[in-house]
């Protein structure tokens, strides 16, 4: 089975959702919409554990790459001000959306709860599944920023 493949095993279902579908409606950097920069991470996640043959638990790496920033609304918009401090609390929301659309497991659940250490200090990741997305969705929004800016 090649990555494309393994990576679709885990995801297509989670893909199809209804309310994964709505990311696609929310820019997160520059051009580039919430969907596509959860999908990124994934794919960069999976390559990560692979080259560096740390053996994760790819279901739990995948998930909570492709739900990290499951939050669902445009963080550039202050709407009713609830978005201000959107780099402090849109991992809560997120793992609470998850948690809640997908019944996801502890681990899986640590995983988007943790992805924005170190602005979350509190929150350091605790497992090889959430260094890696912590650390792909650092390089994947950097990247975004600087490259991928909306014209």
């Amino acid at each position: 089975m090649n990555s494309k493949q393994e990576i679709d095993k885990i995801l297509t279902q989670i893909q199809a959702d209804a309310n994964v579908q709505k990311m696609k409606q929310y820019i997160q950097h520059g051009n580039v919409s919430t969907y596509e920069h959860c999908e990124s991470v994934a794919r960069l996640s999976y390559s990560i554990d692979r080259r560096l043959s740390l053996h994760s638990d790819l279901k739990v790496l995948l998930t909570g790459a492709m739900l990290h920033d499951f939050y669902l609304y445009d963080w550039h918009e202050d709407g009713d001000g609830s978005h201000r401090l959107h780099g402090f609390t849109h991992a809560k929301r997120a793992c609470d959306n998850a948690k809640e659309c997908f019944s996801i497991d502890e681990k899986t659940s640590h995983v988007i709860y943790s992805h924005m250490w170190p602005l979350n200090p509190e929150r350091i990741p605790r497992s090889r599944e959430a260094w890696i997305v912590c650390l792909a969705d650092k390089y994947v929004s950097l990247r975004e920023s600087l490259f991928r800016r909306q014209v």
